[in-house]
């Protein structure tokens, strides 16, 4: 493995990280997209893979990845950042593959044998723990989650503590330790409805709206400063203020899932103020990366990489921000929650927060994890550019058919005087389904064309100049 255009050679270990990142990825693609056909075609696929699995494998996929990538990105970022050598490069190494196969025995356990077989064939029985939406991990897998997470933790913990303590660094440490500790909530599964459901989103929410947030500040953080050459002060306080306004709004805001689940009407009112003021840090995200790339002293060679981080920035904002706060209000969401405009907004609002994220940090950091330099060469770029579009359109199209057939969906099932039973409500949107396919195909094409970029062929000289 090369590392001598690397700072810290054990900053390698972030590789094989990125790699099952984008192939856990290009799996999550393509059962989205055996998803989006069972839409239209019910029995597509049945029995092989019925909708409630490949949902699961869908949705697990897009954890996991991404987990991958925020694991990748700490142990590239955070020896530069402490200056000095990862605390235990073998640890890291081997917590890869252990979480890689334990992944991949889990989807295996989904796709081969029923639900309720696979939860006595892993202790479900002894701590009950599966059969939750975004949960439905083994309680095997869970635990071997936390081994995985405490390893990580214990590794990246003693190398910060043990180096430089700037910024970047002690919000990234302060994302992971929350990711880690949100994650024990998926542990405890009371019986009653209520209470789950209460608990439930301190491991959805606080993840996604919360602490993931700090872990995508840091890492943009990170990647403009090595692009821009702005002044490692000015961003940040710029960081510390997005990062105030994302947990002071997220943790609060968590009541806006609280609305109509049998909690008390207070959360009405919480939920819907502090979550309608989400979109606030999502917003300066954008001013800060515009800003920052207006104001960078240098023109650095890897121009994808810088795409990546502004298109980071605005679609985190209008997916988790506008999207978000179209059905965040507790009387708009009483008519919406469920439908298929809470999947336009999840869609862009991973896509835009956390997926690009991820693809940026990959993008900056694989160059010099390949041992070619600072950047791919042009031709390289301009196929990573073609990518970017079609993805970030793509995805542009999904959200809007999505939303449409969201709006439709709730206006014949749920608001007019004579509702449609949800079959019956389905059938009439169908065609949105179909466009949101297409797109999907589309999307597909974006990134494969990711993947086709880092074998482009090219002079290197081009992309160091």
């Amino acid at each position: 493995m090369t590392t001598s255009l690397l700072k810290y050679p054990s900053q390698a270990v972030a590789k094989p990280y990125f790699i099952a990142a984008i192939g856990l990825f290009v799996g999550q693609i393509l059962f989205g997209l055996i998803m989006g056909l069972q839409y239209v075609i019910g029995d597509f696929l049945f029995p092989e893979i019925p909708f409630n699995v490949a949902r699961m494998v869908h949705t697990n996929l897009l954890i996991v990845w991404l987990l991958f990538g925020f694991m990748g990105a700490a142990y590239y970022l955070v020896p530069e950042e402490a200056e000095r050598e990862l605390h235990s490069p073998k640890l890291a190494l081997a917590l890869f593959w252990i979480f890689l196969v334990a992944g991949a025995l889990t989807i295996v356990g989904y796709l081969s044998v029923p639900y309720a077989t696979l939860a006595k064939l892993t202790g479900n029985d002894i701590l009950p723990t599966m059969g939750r939406e975004f949960l439905e991990q083994p309680t095997i897998t869970k635990v071997g989650i936390v081994i995985v997470a405490l390893g990580f933790l214990y590794n990246i913990g003693l190398t910060i503590l043990s180096g430089r303590k700037t910024v970047i660094n002690v919000v990234m440490l302060t994302g992971l330790v929350g990711l880690a500790v949100m994650f024990l909530f998926s542990f405890y599964n009371p019986e009653n409805l209520v209470l789950d459901k209460y608990f439930w989103w301190w491991v959805v929410h606080l993840w996604v709206e919360g602490v993931w947030e700090l872990i995508l500040g840091s890492i943009l953080a990170y990647v403009l400063i090595k692009t821009t050459g702005v002044d490692r002060e000015v961003i940040d306080k710029w960081l510390y203020v997005i990062i105030a306004a994302a947990l002071i709004t997220g943790i609060i805001g968590t009541g806006h899932h609280y609305y109509f689940i049998g909690t008390p009407e207070y959360w009405q009112w919480l939920g819907s103020i502090f979550s309608s003021l989400e979109p606030i840090p999502f917003f300066m995200m954008t001013i800060f990366a515009f800003n920052m790339v207006n104001k960078r002293r240098k023109q650095h060679a890897n121009k994808a990489t810088v795409l990546w981080a502004m298109g980071t920035a605005v679609m985190a904002f209008l997916g988790a921000g506008v999207w978000g706060f179209l059905h965040t209000l507790a009387p708009v969401n009483y008519y919406t929650h469920g439908t298929q405009i809470t999947a336009a907004h999840g869609h862009m609002a991973f896509y835009g927060a956390y997926a690009m994220i991820v693809l940026t940090i990959i993008s900056y950091a694989m160059p010099k994890l390949r041992g070619i330099g600072t950047a791919m060469n042009n031709r390289a770029q301009v196929v990573e550019m073609w990518s970017f579009w079609l993805m970030t359109v793509s995805m542009v199209f999904i959200t809007l058919f999505l939303t449409a057939a969201g709006i439709l969906q709730v206006w014949l099932q749920r608001y007019q005087p004579n509702p449609l039973p949800f079959m019956a409500a389905q059938d009439q949107v169908a065609l949105f389904y179909w466009m949101r396919e297409v797109a999907g195909v589309v999307f597909t094409i974006g990134l494969i064309l990711y993947i086709v970029s880092f074998f482009v062929k090219g002079n290197p000289q081009e992309a160091n100049s």
